[in-house]
């Protein structure tokens, strides 16, 4: 996780939402991370990140396991076509290896527990991709 999270700190712009326990974000998102790029700080409110870590499983998501120790979540938008190239796996309990999302797949979300050496470098490379679109939406919005 910390090779993932050197990346995502050094892009352009990046913002990342780490919320900590008894900060004002819900209990359930401690200790994951939440990246956009936000060159201004200020975390959006009309639009989800680009990336995220989950560390625990959610009420609604539990198919990856990450209850069991040393376990967390990579989770990437990286839009439906490259969804497709980067899927290797359909049990989203399968560490080291690509899946679509078990809530947002449809939607061009990609994920993988535990990244290792099979999906490192193509996740790094999708990190980037997914920050480069997400700077490329924000400008035109603002343009």
């Amino acid at each position: 996780m910390d090779e993932i999270l050197a990346v995502l700190r050094s892009l352009p712009g990046v913002l990342e939402l780490a919320p900590v326990a008894g900060s004002e974000h819900p209990e359930i998102s401690w200790g994951d991370h939440f990246f956009y790029y936000a060159p201004d700080g200020e975390v959006p409110t009309n639009r989800q990140p680009y990336a995220t870590f989950v560390t625990k499983d959610y009420p609604d998501d539990a198919s990856s396991q990450l209850s069991a120790p040393g376990r967390w979540r990579l989770n990437i938008h990286v839009g439906p076509e490259l969804l497709a190239s980067l899927v290797s796996s359909a049990d989203p309990s399968e560490p080291d290896a690509f899946f679509p999302h078990p809530l947002y797949g449809d939607y061009g979300w990609v994920a993988v527990v535990n990244p290792g050496p099979v999906t490192m470098p193509r996740a790094l490379d999708a990190l980037r991709e997914a920050h480069a679109a997400d700077q490329r939406r924000v400008e035109r919005r603002h343009s």
